[in-house]
């Protein structure tokens, strides 16, 4: 098959998120299974020409509202297999961040993606491209789809091209006001209820959801969940309606990338059958941040400081963590409102606790590595990278049961053995801290905890059974 991956980012060359792991790591898994696979994103100033041997392919204009924007398209390599091209327009995309500042978003987002949406479907005229499937991602490509049926169908090179959009966060939906319609090159008759309109909104998100062949999101759990009130973020409804075409797909991650046995950013490594590589990993950490030695538990996050990710339990669980004995160490960004509270905790437990405010890889490998315990508390979690990441390292995930955290982490029952971590379903701070205690009693037992790393470490959530599943899906799409 011909595969169109079109996402807003992707490794390495441009991430705020897990999109841009999937769109770095779930291309070239294709191509491993014999298809062609090239893959489109904006030209941010973060992505360097010299850097990544970037070549100018293609020039043409592109169609934003009642006018024309000259576009042109670099190609670079993800690997020796699959193509990147890069849309480069310098107005839209010459800026310090992907989508907005700290402050807020940039607020000609709806131009801007619209923009590179129909660059992406451009450039296949451009290169003489004929896909059979587009694969588009989340809200920023979210008119894809319609595009493909409304404007582009007539065209030889789309005869036969299918649509597959994925949902990788239905929190974040691209809504603007009712006036973006007009860039959209589509008419008013698109903007309804049954269409791209929203509460008097253009709802990028939900255009992809009423017009891709097939919609597919980040885990199974969450493909039900967001059929509910509770998860749908309002659009419960319309993939209700479209139950039959969602589907259920858990992402991988970079087992090269993430790997103990040869990770070179960390102080020893190690692997199932050799432990002690951990134990010294976990020693180098506590000192760097200052932590008071021992052999107390010490639990990591690395997370966006935001409500989805459970930081109010959190915070309300935070002296019945102390309490119990163990350590906590936090890296990551995000509310302001969550940084400051975090912050003042450690200055309250300053033996016990860390905040870092940054972004580090090599620091987030380390956390994973160092750490006895890893928590994921999320409200809602599409997927989660990190849980998997953690399993990899020996480091026992204690997550809510929700989305992807409940399809990928097992409940471990001490009588059986069986289990790969520790999970509880309730929303609330004693709950967490009820798992957490049962996690605790477990770690005591080291032949029982050795046990439940090891088992952690064997699973294997590499992106090679994704992306045959994926294969599936789009088969399926072509025979539409």
């Amino acid at each position: 098959m011909k595969i169109l991956f079109v996402a807003s980012e992707a490794t390495p060359f441009a991430k705020t998120g897990g999109l841009a792991d999937v769109a770095g790591s779930l291309p070239p898994a294709l191509a491993t299974l014999g298809h062609e696979v090239r893959v489109v994103i904006p030209r941010y100033r973060c992505v360097d020409r010299e850097q990544f041997k970037l070549r100018s392919v293609a020039r043409f204009y592109v169609p934003v509202g009642a006018w024309k924007e000259r576009c042109e398209i670099l190609e670079g390599k993800m690997d020796a297999r699959v193509k990147v091209y890069f849309v480069e327009k310098e107005r839209y995309f010459d800026r310090p961040g992907l989508y907005g500042t700290a402050q807020s978003d940039y607020v000609d987002n709806a131009e801007r993606f619209l923009f590179f949406s129909r660059a992406a479907l451009e450039l296949c005229r451009a290169l003489d491209f004929s896909p059979d499937i587009v694969h588009c991602n989340d809200w920023q490509t979210g008119f894809m789809p319609l595009y493909l049926d409304r404007l582009y169908r007539s065209d030889a090179r789309f005869k036969r091209t299918r649509s597959v959009f994925t949902v990788h966060n239905l929190g974040y939906q691209g809504l603007f006001w009712h006036w973006d319609m007009g860039l959209t090159g589509l008419g008013w008759d698109e903007f309804t209820p049954e269409g791209v309109e929203f509460y008097g909104k253009v709802n990028f998100m939900k255009a992809g959801l009423v017009a891709a062949d097939l919609i597919t999101t980040v885990s199974k759990t969450y493909s039900r969940e967001i059929q509910t009130a509770e998860n749908g973020q309002g659009l419960e409804g319309v993939l209700a309606r479209r139950a039959k075409d969602l589907f259920g797909v858990v992402n991988g991650i970079d087992y090269q990338l993430w790997d103990p046995v040869h990770d070179r950013d960390l102080p020893r490594t190690f692997s199932a059958t050799r432990l002690a590589g951990k134990t010294l990993c976990k020693e180098k950490l506590k000192s760097s941040l200052g932590l008071a030695p021992g052999d107390a538990p010490l639990i990591g996050m690395v997370t966006r400081l935001a409500a989805q990710k459970g930081l109010d339990i959190v915070a309300g669980a935070l002296p019945a963590i102390m309490a119990s004995g163990a350590q906590l160490v936090v890296l990551g960004t995000g509310d302001e409102t969550y940084q400051k509270l975090l912050t003042h905790a450690s200055r309250r437990y300053p033996d016990r606790m860390r905040i870092l405010l940054q972004y580090d890889e090599k620091l987030a490998k380390q956390i994973y590595a160092g750490c006895d315990m890893f928590l994921m508390p999320s409200h809602y979690e599409p997927c989660g990278l990190s849980q998997m990441i953690a399993l990899r390292y020996g480091t026992v995930p204690i997550v809510r049961k929700t989305g992807g955290l409940a399809d990928t982490v097992q409940d471990y029952h001490p009588r059986t053995g069986r289990g790969t971590g520790f999970v509880f379903d309730e929303y609330t701070s004693g709950a967490l801290i009820r798992c957490l205690d049962r996690a605790i009693a477990v770690y005591t037992d080291v032949d029982a905890w050795h046990g439940l790393m090891q088992t952690g470490m064997k699973q294997d959530f590499s992106w090679q059974q994704s992306a045959k599943e994926y294969e599936a899906i789009y088969r399926k799409a072509m025979r539409r």
